[in-house]
C-alpha cells in the first residue's frame, strides 16, 4: 500500500516531478532527462499502469483519494494529497481532474526490433510533427484504427509529454513506438522488412488514397509530415509512392491528425 502524505508547501521537494507543468520548453528538457512522464486523469493513470509503467508518485486532491483507492492500495509509490489551490501553484494550472501521476520512462526499442515483430502489417511514420495535441490525436487514431506501430523522426514532439498523453487518452501506452535515428536514411530499415513507403502529400505523381488501398500492399508504412509544410523533399524522394486524399470545396489538405485518421481507416486490412 502506498504511503499517503498531506503536503502543504508548494516548494516541498517531494512535489518536484509536478512543478511548472505548463512550461513546455522546461518540461521537454526535464522529463526525458530525468526519465519521467506525467499522466493526468484517472483513466490515463490506470492505462499507464495497465501498460506496465512503473509509478513514481501520485498527486491527488482529497476528493480523489476514494476514486483512486484501489490504485493507492496496489502501489508502493507515495501519494501526495494537496489542496486544489496548492496543486495549481505547483503545476501552473487548475488541475480540474484532481489526479496526476509521475511514471518512469522506458528505453526506446531499436527501430529494427519494432519493424521485425511478427504480424506487423501497417505502421505510421511521422516526420517532424511538432504539435503535442496532433501527436496525441495521431496515437489515438493509430490505436483505434489498428495501426501496428508508430515511428517518429528525431524532431517529432514527445508522445509522453502530458498534453500528448492526455489527448491520446493513454493510447500512447498501447501502440508500440520508437524514434528513428537518422531520417530519411532509415527508410532502408523499412524496406528491408518488406514495407512499401507511402507518402501522404500533394504531388503531381500522387495516386488517390483509394487507389493505394485497392493495391492492398502486404506491409505498408504511411508517412505524414510536419504541420504546414508536410513531408520534406528528402522524405518524398525516399517514398515508394505518393498518395493524396481527394478534397472538395477548394480545400487542399487536412490537419495532420485528421489526415492520419482518414489514411488509417482507408488502408485497414479487409
Amino acid at each position: 500500500m502506498a504511503e499517503i502524505v498531506t503536503v502543504e508547501d508548494p516548494a516541498d521537494p517531494r512535489l518536484h516531478d509536478y512543478t511548472d507543468l505548463t512550461d513546455v520548453e522546461l518540461r521537454r528538457r526535464r522529463e526525458p532527462a530525468e526519465g519521467l512522464f506525467i499522466a493526468e486523469g484517472e483513466k490515463v493513470i490506470r492505462r499507464a499502469l495497465q501498460a506496465g509503467y512503473r509509478m513514481r508518485s501520485m498527486l491527488l486532491t482529497a476528493k480523489w483519494t476514494d476514486v483512486m483507492r484501489d490504485v493507492i492500495d496496489a502501489t508502493p509509490a507515495p501519494v501526495h494529497v494537496v489542496a486544489p489551490g496548492l496543486a495549481e501553484r505547483v503545476t501552473g494550472y487548475h488541475v480540474h481532474r484532481g489526479a496526476l501521476a509521475s511514471f518512469e520512462r522506458r528505453p526506446l526499442p531499436d527501430p529494427a526490433d519494432v519493424l521485425g515483430r511478427p504480424g506487423l502489417r501497417r505502421v505510421a511514420l511521422f516526420e517532424d510533427t511538432v504539435d503535442h495535441a496532433n501527436m496525441g490525436a495521431a496515437f489515438r487514431n493509430a490505436a483505434a484504427l489498428g495501426v501496428d506501430a508508430v515511428l517518429l523522426t528525431p524532431r517529432c514532439a514527445d508522445p509522453l509529454y502530458r498534453r500528448a498523453v492526455k489527448v491520446s487518452m493513454g493510447a500512447v501506452f498501447s501502440v508500440p513506438w520508437t524514434r528513428l535515428d537518422a531520417w530519411p536514411g532509415d527508410a532502408g530499415v523499412l524496406r528491408e522488412n518488406g514495407f512499401v513507403l507511402a507518402a501522404l502529400c500533394l504531388s503531381d505523381r500522387s495516386v488517390t488514397l483509394d487507389e493505394l488501398a485497392d493495391r492492398r500492399p502486404e506491409k505498408l508504412a504511411l508517412m505524414l509530415g510536419t504541420e504546414g509544410d508536410g513531408l520534406s523533399p528528402a522524405a518524398l524522394q525516399a517514398a515508394d509512392v505518393h498518395v493524396r486524399i481527394p478534397m472538395d470545396a477548394g480545400v487542399d489538405s487536412l490537419n495532420v491528425a485528421a489526415a492520419s485518421a482518414v489514411a488509417f481507416y482507408a488502408t485497414r486490412p479487409r
